[in-house]
């Protein structure tokens, strides 16, 4: 009879779940031992850069990733970067090492009485099972749960059951495959082609979810054959159409009433791929001009019942975007010239102006270049400075947790090694996932860190100043020398003092990974 362990491994292998991203305690052990050979296991040092690892790697091939953490204080660790996950909708598969089961109730050390319910706010489906025979299924259902679903799945196994027989029919889960099918029906899809067709002024709104499901190409199309000026869904966490294409209006921002303000004049604004709407900002008004009419397709269905506002229809945002494009038989408009990059902004004193560093960027890397950003005080300055004209070139985290950015970048440069990758870092966020640096030296992953040094949260500065606190304490962090850091972490590292020597560092080519530390002025996100 084989064993829980030996029906699990085969499943994942069977299921392309080989990769797996870890920070071993004692109860993962068990899960560990006999790994088949086609396995590959990613140590991080500190369980929220192995989360965030994982979500960059998940993200990148688009395929569920296994995460493998402590069913107690390991889980509790990851549980802030895995905010960024849940918002991402990234389909990770975490499973958890848990005490034997006659340990759970006396709460022996290292017991989590309840691991469903401490990951359960945030995951899509927390489960422990009842038995050992019930492994192997339940994990199947974790996987299943997850490809579905687009959200990060957890289950917690105790430590003894991987040894335990499986039993005769556990064996039936290594055939299993489920899949979704969005299309919309014949009416639906009529009724939505109408309303698009006869709108005399509509709006295009792209969420991060285009990009993910590969359809930043047929997002332009779809949007040149209508003509109408096309934004990005606020808090974006990835791009979903051209940055300086014509009809490209900029990231909507993050508050009910400048939202309300962008969609004055059109009678229809048609979301695709995105929340309605992921605010932050609380500047209320109301949700929607007098006379708009909002759509919004998603294949979330939590987040077309939880919109305020406005029209949904669950399905796949591709499926519609090729139904609307279909249906709208006119040509497209005749479009002008992508729009030109302005010179940079520079900085009074030795810093350069972050305009200064995102220039440098766009002209001296290669332009299907993938940035991992986490530096929110220069939001402004790096979309009036980049061109990013291709499928996967931004990430950005989903929920606004740091934390995700170097880890992000590690793992997104280990899934697609053939594209350069660089993540782009404030000095503030560095600090939550710094660890992943060992890990990108470990592996010796093909990544460029741009480490920006400004000595403060600036966008907290930024905060302040709009909540009316502008004498809060503990925004300053001087003194860290991140080139040192990254060192003694195994990664080669310098600091650029100007501009001619940050473009020459930048035209080079490693093949391993480098940290480039560069001191900036003081910025705001917008």
């Amino acid at each position: 009879m084989p064993s829980v362990r030996r029906i699990a491994h085969e499943f994942l292998e069977r299921q392309g779940l080989t990769t797996v991203f870890g920070n071993p305690g004692s109860n993962e052990l068990p899960f560990l031992t006999g790994l088949p050979d086609g396995f590959r296991y990613v140590l991080g040092l500190h369980e929220g850069a192995v989360v965030g690892m994982a979500d960059g790697y998940a993200q990148a091939t688009g395929r569920p990733v296994l995460v493998n953490l402590h069913a107690a204080s390991g889980s509790g660790n990851a549980m802030g970067a895995l905010t960024n996950a849940v918002a991402s909708r990234t389909p990770l598969v975490i499973v958890a090492g848990q005490q034997v089961r006659p340990a759970i109730g006396p709460e022996a050390n290292l017991a989590n009485v309840d691991a469903p319910a401490l990951m359960r706010p945030l995951v899509g489906w927390a489960a422990e099972p009842a038995c050992a025979q019930d492994v192997p299924r339940a994990l199947a259902q974790a996987v299943f749960e997850a490809r579905l679903q687009r959200r990060p799945s957890y289950l917690s196994v105790p430590y003894d059951d991987w040894a335990a027989d499986a039993g005769e029919n556990a064996p039936a889960v290594l055939d299993r495959w489920v899949e979704r099918a969005g299309v919309p029906a014949g009416e639906q899809g009529h009724r939505l082609a109408e309303a698009v067709a006869g709108a005399r002024r509509p709006a295009l709104v792209l969420g991060g979810d285009i990009d993910t499901a590969g359809r930043f190409d047929d997002a332009v199309r779809l949007a040149e054959r209508l003509g109408g000026p096309v934004w990005a869904a606020p808090s974006l966490f990835r791009l979903p159409f051209p940055n300086r294409h014509p009809l490209f209006r900029g990231v909507l921002p993050a508050g009910i009433e400048p939202v309300r303000r962008a969609f004055e004049g059109h009678d229809l604004v048609l979301v695709l791929g995105a929340p309605v709407f992921r605010y932050h900002e609380h500047l209320p008004g109301r949700y929607l001009p007098a006379g708009t009419r909002l759509i919004q397709v998603t294949e979330d269905a939590s987040a077309a019942a939880r919109a305020p506002m406005g029209e949904a229809l669950v399905a796949d945002p591709g499926a519609v975007i090729e139904l609307l494009a279909n249906a709208l038989d006119a040509s497209p408009v005749p479009l002008a010239d992508y729009r030109p990059v302005p010179a940079p902004r520079s900085a009074e004193g030795p810093r350069l102006h972050p305009e200064e560093v995102f220039a440098a960027l766009r002209d001296e890397l290669p332009a299907d270049t993938a940035y991992v950003v986490e530096s929110t005080s220069t939001n402004s300055s790096w979309w009036r400075q980049m061109d990013l004209r291709r499928p996967g070139s931004y990430y950005f985290p989903a929920a606004g947790g740091l934390g995700f950015g170097l880890p992000g970048a590690v793992g997104i440069a280990m899934a697609q090694p053939g594209r350069p990758v660089v993540g782009v870092i404030g000095d503030g966020s560095a600090n939550y996932g710094i660890t992943a640096l060992w890990t990108a030296a470990r592996h010796r992953v093909p990544l460029t860190v741009v480490l920006l040094r400004n000595g403060t949260y600036g966008a907290l500065r930024w905060f302040g100043d709009l909540l009316g606190v502008p004498d809060a304490p503990g925004l300053d962090i001087p003194g860290m020398d991140f080139t040192r850091i990254a060192e003694g972490y195994g990664v080669p590292a310098l600091h650029a003092g100007g501009v001619d020597e940050l473009r020459a560092v930048l035209a080079e080519r490693p093949d391993g990974p480098r940290l480039v530390q560069v001191d900036t002025a003081l910025t705001t996100p917008s």
